[in-house]
């Protein structure tokens, strides 16, 4: 029996260069988040203090977001012998879990303005939230500078900053219906349409990062078109214990044992075999290991439900 292992390359070229803006991102989107919140008590605004409870559960999972980031650049270690990468698959799932309970913050207090309506500075209102676009313009611009949109923590705060903007616009429409009626209860209602969008954009980040972090087959791999390219590799009569995970939100991992009566191919083969699976399948860290099938040493984990 053998196995090969083709190295996965970290590239951190520019590293720098593109953890800058994503910082900056942090930092001013948090800055928002205080000045929200502050105009938001003052203006009587349960809309804004929503919108800052979003921006703040934002903010919060990019912050977390960079912290995975920086942890996955670390080389692995005797203990952590896949490095760090995991951090950004907890980060993913913190980010949701933030969200969620914003959610219901601002549902209690949106339901509460409905029964006993208070009154709002429209005024204040739409000020504050046409800033906030600007703001949650200026976050997506600087994330898509960043880089790494092929992260599942920086695509999703990236498409929040985004619909963000979406909803301060629909907060800066209902301060103007206010002032232009009167009717208090439109800013509750603003709010609890914010704790939907929340909850929509949310829900499928919170399925696919527990997903990763109960080790499923990651979002867009095919498990068994993977088993079906390793079985017809010249000299396969049987492919089992195939296992593909992720070591985090951008890294995958594949381990498999493939029946081959008439040896081991040579490096060259499963060489090209593995850098086939990363092109084609985006499973960049392979192990592969052979055996002759002699019928005197039957593997123990030829039975798939047997890990």
């Amino acid at each position: 029996m053998g196995r090969v292992h083709e190295p996965h390359r970290h590239v951190h070229h520019g590293a720098a260069h593109r953890a800058a803006p994503f910082a900056f991102a942090v930092v001013l989107n948090l800055a928002f988040v205080a000045a929200e919140t502050i105009f938001g008590l003052i203006g009587g605004s349960m809309a804004l203090l929503a919108d800052a409870g979003h921006n703040f559960g934002d903010a919060l999972g990019l912050a977390a977001a960079f912290a995975a980031l920086q942890l996955g650049r670390r080389e692995p270690s005797h203990r952590f012998t896949y490095g760090l990468g995991g951090s950004s698959i907890l980060a993913a799932l913190l980010n949701a879990i933030i969200l969620l309970i914003a959610v219901g913050a601002i549902t209690a207090e949106a339901v509460r303005r409905l029964i006993a309506p208070t009154a709002v500075a429209g005024d204040t209102v739409i000020v504050v939230a046409l800033a906030g676009v600007v703001v949650n313009g200026a976050v997506a611009a600087l994330l898509s500078r960043a880089g790494h949109l092929h992260d599942l923590n920086v695509r999703s705060a990236l498409f929040h900053a985004l619909s963000d903007a979406g909803v301060s616009l629909g907060v800066a429409a209902s301060g103007a219906l206010v002032l232009a009626t009167g009717w208090l209860r439109l800013d509750p209602v603003v709010s609890l349409a914010i704790a939907a969008i929340i909850v929509a954009g949310t829900w499928q980040l919170l399925r696919r990062s527990l997903a990763m972090a109960l080790h499923a087959v990651p979002h867009g791999i095919d498990p068994a078109q993977v088993r079906a390219r390793l079985a017809v590799v010249p000299g396969v009569t049987a492919v089992h214990d195939l296992h593909i995970w992720p070591m985090s939100t951008t890294e995958t991992a594949l381990t498999v044992h493939l029946v081959m009566p008439q040896g081991h191919p040579g490096d060259a083969v499963l060489s090209d075999l593995i850098g086939e699976l990363d092109r084609r399948f985006a499973i960049g860290h392979a192990t592969i290991q052979i055996e002759t099938g002699d019928g005197e040493l039957v593997c123990p984990l030829v039975s798939e439900r047997v890990i």
